[in-house]
């Protein structure tokens, strides 16, 4: 039989940086078990350049990478999704669409890199924070027991990893 594999859509509100890089972490990291999705409430329209940049230089996955509307899986032809992600504090703050199949939600609140004003050195060195911090989180999500966890104990967990970052990043 074969194994299932898990569905996760990482959300942003332009979808140009940090759900981008989640869904090629995950669809490096997850070994085939996952398939990493993004999308953004007001998607940018396009991937930021410094984020395809460092995910090459990594030896990540890019190809397929594109700046895309949460629309697209809210609709009922859309995939199924095991987990959803939101990933900026703006887009856990807004209404989200209805996700057919109830999947987990957790918010992983990363600071945005594209945000980042200064020196092309400063800005790519905000992109490696956001890779680090969201490759942590989810090598953690990847070494849970999806088959034999509870809903509650699963959701408490996936809380919990939203947060590991976030107290490390306040102590400096």
């Amino acid at each position: 039989m074969a194994e299932h594999i898990y569905n996760v859509l990482f959300l942003c509100t332009g979808n140009s940086a940090r759900s981008i890089l989640a869904e090629s972490i995950i669809n490096n990291v997850g070994k085939g078990r996952f398939r990493g999705l993004s999308a953004g409430s007001h998607p940018k329209g396009q991937v930021h350049p410094i984020a395809l940049d460092l995910l090459r230089h990594l030896g990540f996955p890019t190809e397929g990478l594109r700046s895309k509307s949460w629309d697209e899986f809210a609709a009922p032809n859309g995939p199924h999704l095991d987990f959803v992600f939101t990933v900026c504090d703006n887009a856990a703050g807004e209404v989200c669409p209805y996700w057919p199949g109830q999947p987990m939600t957790a918010h992983w609140g990363i600071s945005d890199p594209a945000a980042v004003e200064g020196t092309e050195i400063e800005k790519s060195l905000s992109f490696r924070e956001a890779f680090r911090s969201m490759e942590t989180r989810i090598k953690l999500f990847l070494s849970l027991p999806l088959a034999t966890i509870d809903r509650m104990r699963l959701k408490e967990r996936l809380d919990a990893i939203g947060q590991v970052l976030t107290r490390a990043n306040d102590a400096h």
